[in-house]
Order: C-alpha cells, then sequence, then structure tokens
C-alpha cells in the first residue's frame, strides 16, 4: 500500500510539472517596472521644462514601483499602441487613462477602477456652438479607439450628419482644433482645461460638459496575469484609502474633490 501510494505520488508530481513564475515574480526578480504612459495628456502625462515625464499617471507608476520595491520605468505610448505594447513584451503594464471596456477585456486584464473621469465638449473661438448639441452636422474629431472617439463616431452615425476624424494622439487633435481642421473635439474635463489653460493651442474654448457617463480607467496587464492583477487592485485600494489618491489628485488635477471610484452595488 505504502509503496502504491508513494508511485501515485510521483505520478501526480510528474503531472503537475514545474512551478511557474508569473508576472509579478518575473517584474519583482528584474527590479524593474515597465509602465506603459502616454505623455500627451496632460495632466495626467506630459514632459515638464526639462523632458522628463511628469504627471499622475507617471507618479502613480512610480508609487507601483515602490510598492512591489522595484525602479520605475515610464515607455512613452500613444492610446493606440497601449495594448500591443503589452501584448509585445515591450512593458509589464499601462498606467495609461484606460478606459475598461468589455472589447478590451476580450485581450487585457483589467484592474479595478483607478481614476474616473468626466468629459466636456472644446470647439474652437469664433463657431456659433451654444452646446454639446451643436455638434451636429459638425466636423469633430479624437484619438482613435479612446473612449471619447468611440462616443463621437457613434453620435456622429446617430445624427446622420457631420463628419468625424480619428487622430494618432491627443496633441494632434487639439492642434486640428487650434489650426480650424476640426469645429469641436471631446476630451477630459482635466485635459479640456490643462490645454485651454496652456496657451499651447490658440483659439479654443470649452463649449459644455458631454453628456457621457462617467470613464473609469483601470490598470491594464496580460489577461493571464491573475497574480499582478490581484496585487494592483489591492495597490489601488490603499492608495484610496491612505489618502494618497486624493493627494495626486490634488498635486495634478487641483482642488476638489477626486471622483468616487465606486459604483453602488458593484465596487466595494
Amino acid at each position: 500500500m505504502k509503496t502504491s501510494l508513494l508511485a501515485l505520488a510521483a505520478v501526480a508530481t510528474t503531472l503537475a510539472g514545474p512551478a511557474l513564475a508569473d508576472k509579478l515574480d518575473d517584474i519583482i526578480a528584474a527590479g524593474t517596472l515597465r509602465c506603459a504612459v502616454v505623455l500627451d495628456f496632460p495632466p495626467m502625462g506630459s514632459r515638464d521644462a526639462n523632458n522628463n515625464p511628469q504627471g499622475f499617471d507617471v507618479d502613480y507608476c512610480n508609487d507601483l514601483a515602490k510598492s512591489l520595491g522595484v525602479t520605475a520605468e515610464v515607455v512613452e505610448t500613444t492610446f493606440p499602441e497601449r495594448i500591443p505594447a503589452l501584448m509585445s513584451g515591450s512593458v509589464d503594464v499601462a498606467v495609461a487613462s484606460t478606459s475598461d471596456t468589455l472589447e478590451r477585456a476580450k485581450t487585457v486584464g483589467f484592474s479595478i477602477p483607478y481614476y474616473a473621469f468626466e468629459n466636456a465638449v472644446v470647439s474652437r473661438e469664433g463657431l456659433d456652438m451654444a452646446n454639446w448639441e451643436g455638434m451636429k452636422g459638425k466636423t469633430v474629431g479624437a484619438t482613435a479607439g479612446t473612449y471619447e472617439a468611440i462616443w463621437l463616431e457613434g453620435k456622429v452615425k446617430e445624427w446622420g450628419a457631420g463628419e468625424f476624424r480619428p487622430y494618432q494622439n491627443q496633441a494632434d487633435v487639439f492642434l486640428a482644433l487650434s489650426q480650424g481642421q476640426l469645429d469641436a473635439t471631446v476630451s477630459t474635463v482635466e485635459v479640456a482645461e490643462a490645454n485651454v489653460k496652456s496657451g499651447n493651442f490658440k483659439g479654443i474654448k470649452i463649449v459644455d460638459k458631454a453628456p457621457m457617463v462617467p470613464d473609469y480607467v483601470a490598470l491594464i496587464t496580460l489577461r493571464e496575469e491573475y497574480g499582478l492583477i490581484n496585487y494592483m487592485n489591492l495597490f489601488i485600494n490603499q492608495q484610496v484609502r491612505t489618502g494618497r489618491y486624493a493627494e495626486l489628485y490634488k498635486k495634478w488635477v487641483g482642488e476638489g474633490e477626486p471622483a468616487n471610484l465606486t459604483i453602488q452595488g458593484v465596487y466595494r
């Protein structure tokens, strides 16, 4: 009987195979956390006068790396490149204001939300547009693949009038708006206010809030990396309960209360 049990144990061990390290272990072993961050999306990500990365998402990457006991490496990424960068192994996670859509969840793994955006309508000055409905029949655009772009393109189809133009990055959208190639765009309130205030894009103004549900954004990594996803969920929880989330909001966005990241009956 003893011999039989030992034999069964040996077979079970063979079938189980060696324990495989996951991405969380790999990051700790490497001593570096590579974060994809969009750096033309102030105040979430941009560059300072010395060309160094800065912003809410940059600090969030640094905080996550610190919690892991590793060094943060910020990898500049455009919005369309976030998921390809993960899939190619160029980065470990994306701290890049990524909307947690069901379509994207077929490809990548999402954490719980770490930030939530409201959206604003921005138009060029001199255009007769009193509210968001004034976009009907106009030429509008946004960064391809983003929450704002999906909503705007859907509205153009719904109205049966106007034109939607996708752009590679946020800076190109606001440049096109400033140069009169676009009549209006939709962006997060934070980005709209930052770009109007910066003076880098002359002749633009905030018109109205867009009637969109809050845009909850999450950290993303490879879909199968459950250990890392679980760690990021707890990390976000602790960022909120320690007050760090509110601290970063005040630093990069300004006074006021940061958005509540819970949805009644869903997130706790």
